[in-house]
């Protein structure tokens, strides 16, 4: 069975978050947490925040925690908002204040999780 989680607009670049992402992808739910408790970047708390609602749902769902791993962890980029920064001149300088979108799919199962791995090594083979 598969338990979803998902965060929406959270206020950290998409590029820092997928940083600490790529570290925890593939694991078991509890092995991930204590990855992500030790990893001291920005991105690590909203990966935390979101994991942990996934644990939660997975278990009102009658799962079992100690079961549970990653099938899939999605970074996406959210609405950005636009910002100037005064310059020299009289001039203004545009930037973008990025926000993500962090979704994480759990699954009980772990031979799902292992066709999945092999199917990404089939398609890096073919490149």
């Amino acid at each position: 069975m598969e338990v979803i989680a998902s965060s929406k607009g959270v206020r950290i670049s998409p590029r820092k978050v997928r940083l600490v992402a790529d570290s925890i992808r593939k694991m078991s739910a509890e092995k991930a947490l204590g990855v992500l408790s030790q990893i001291e970047k920005r991105g690590a708390y909203p990966l935390i925040k979101t994991l942990k609602s996934a644990v939660a749902n997975a278990v009102n769902k009658g799962l079992n925690k100690d079961s549970l791993f990653i099938k899939s962890l999605e970074v996406m980029e959210g609405q950005a908002l636009k910002r100037y920064h005064p310059s020299s001149r009289g001039r203004t300088h545009p930037y973008k204040r990025k926000s993500s979108h962090i979704k994480i799919v759990l699954s009980d199962n772990q031979s799902q999780i292992s066709n999945v791995k092999s199917q990404i090594k089939k398609k890096e083979g073919k490149k």
